[in-house]
């Protein structure tokens, strides 16, 4: 399975799809990119006059690229089978360091911990454009067909 086949499968779609371009994936972890637009509607009330990505959002992101992309690239034999691959995060511990402003482009390294009975534990890592670390913890997750 491709990065773009892998794109093409994801369950989401705007406003909540969160992943621009996957630019490395192997079975041990990903590297994938998402910039958060201008327009977004949570920056609308997060806050007021002082747009910042929820962290949320921050998670939310980590698990698409991090988590989801990398299982069904994982899963790719069994999940092109099916039409509707259902996911559900089961856990995520993440410390933040730095905001995510509008238009900020980051970048999300996963690296795969454990993969056992569908459910899939990775560390995750998430940088800004000058590569600092912005927020990283781990993240699990389960896919069933």
């Amino acid at each position: 399975m491709t990065s773009d086949q892998i794109l093409k499968r994801l369950p989401y779609q705007d406003p909540f799809l969160f992943v621009d371009a996957i630019e490395a994936i192997s079975l041990a972890g990903i590297t994938g990119h998402y910039t958060f637009k201008h327009d977004h509607y949570f920056y609308i009330g997060h806050f007021k006059n002082n747009p910042i990505t929820p962290g949320v959002i921050l998670i939310e992101c980590m698990a698409q690229i991090g988590l989801v992309c990398l299982g069904m690239y994982i899963m790719k034999d069994e999940i092109s089978t099916h039409d509707n691959p259902k996911i559900a995060l089961t856990s995520s511990q993440v410390d933040f360091y730095l905001p995510v402003l509008p238009g900020d482009k980051v970048t999300v390294i996963s690296e795969k911990d454990v993969f056992r009975f569908n459910k899939l534990k990775c560390k995750v890592r998430m940088y800004n454009a000058e590569e600092e670390l912005v927020c990283c913890g781990q993240i699990s997750g389960m896919i069933s067909l």
